[in-house]
């Protein structure tokens, strides 16, 4: 932990139980609002995310690679 933030522990330590109940409070408000600000950033879309790849393989052509590489299975010299 760094010094700055053992010292804040340290100080919080000194505080009564409802003075701490109290910052707990204040600091979890802030970290809900942080957060749901961080939400509200709009996302990237995963539309057009494979686009660079071309276009996908037609069923004829997945079948016929099946077919080349099953078409020798099982083969008689493994056993």
């Amino acid at each position: 932990m760094s010094d700055t933030l053992e010292q804040v522990v340290e100080m919080a330590l000194r505080l009564s139980a409802v003075e701490r109940a109290h910052l707990l409070e204040r600091i979890a408000s802030t970290l809900k609002q942080e957060l749901t600000e961080a939400n509200k950033q709009p996302r990237k879309s995963l539309y057009g995310l494979c686009a660079d790849l071309g276009s996908a393989p037609s069923a004829e052509d997945i079948d016929e690679a099946r077919r080349e590489i099953w078409g020798n299975f099982p083969r008689e010299d493994i056993a």
